[in-house]
């Protein structure tokens, strides 16, 4: 069985010296590839070097997660593009790979201050103007986009109309809204990503989801070290819990979890070109 983890974060565990025995667990799993996501300019190089270690089974993206915008985004925006171009940051270091995609990048009032509505405010104009920037960037790529929507799907969803980016090649990471939000990235051409809140026992509306889009559509991610799942949750995650994932996926839509891991893994090679 070939199971990819679209969406997972591996510098934590290469930090802590656990990525071995991490790897070694996930490929027990049949979690045999795995794109480790970039969040801000202090992970990008790390998960760019973890790919070049792991050849076929660590790939990796590179992108400003709106929990990360702060005063100076822009020029951390201003680095994304040299991942594609082959050239040399400041400081003389070049990538060796390709990421991906572009991403995780997008919109998240959840996590805005809640004491400050000013402030809140201003973060989410930085935000707004991190997201725009970096969508004109994939615009010009012609890159697929992992997006982060938290409390903001209707505004995310109307800065990528706005953009010009290919619908076709946008995936909405961690889909957590219902089906008839799911309904609009399908119009569209879009994709969700589907976690372990899947196996949530209160997650009604996210299998609702998950169905409204179809197992063509499918495709599964960890976001580990979050969203732990069911019989796991409540401890850290990691990509080899996956098979968890993929097992509950498989019964809701039907299917063997060999078909079912047929289809996503198909899915996924063909959105991200891995």
């Amino acid at each position: 069985m070939n199971l990819i983890d679209t969406h997972t974060h591996l510098d934590g565990f290469a930090r802590r010296g656990e990525l071995p025995a991490v790897l070694d667990r996930a490929l027990a799993a049949g979690v045999t590839s795995m794109i480790s996501i970039g969040t801000d300019s202090e992970d990008w190089a790390l998960i760019h070097d973890l790919a070049v270690a792991h050849p076929g089974v660590v790939h990796f993206t590179v992108g400003l997660h709106p929990c990360s915008v702060r005063e100076n985004w822009a020029a951390e925006v201003a680095q994304i593009e040299a991942f594609w171009s082959g050239a040399a940051t400041e400081a003389g270091w070049k990538p060796a790979l390709l990421p991906v995609a572009l991403g995780e990048c997008g919109l998240d009032r959840f996590h805005l201050p809640k004491d400050d509505p000013a402030r809140a405010e201003q973060i989410f104009a930085w935000q707004q103007a991190a997201f725009a920037l970096q969508l004109d960037i994939a615009k010009r790529l012609g890159c697929p986009v992992v997006v982060h929507s938290r409390g903001a799907f209707a505004e995310t969803v109307a800065m990528i109309d706005a953009s010009g980016v290919d619908w076709t090649r946008v995936v909405f990471h961690c889909f957590s809204e219902g089906p008839e939000e799911m309904a609009e990235l399908v119009k569209r051409g879009a994709f969700g990503s589907f976690t372990g809140v899947l196996t949530y026992k209160n997650a009604d509306n996210v299998r609702a989801s998950a169905l409204t889009q179809g197992l063509d559509r499918l495709m599964l991610e960890t976001d580990a070290p979050y969203l732990t799942p069911v019989p796991h949750r409540g401890k850290p995650n990691e990509p080899a819990f996956m098979r968890h994932t993929a097992d509950y996926a498989a019964g809701v839509f039907g299917v063997s979890v060999e078909a079912l891991a047929h289809t996503t893994t198909r899915t996924a090679r063909a959105f991200f070109g891995i």
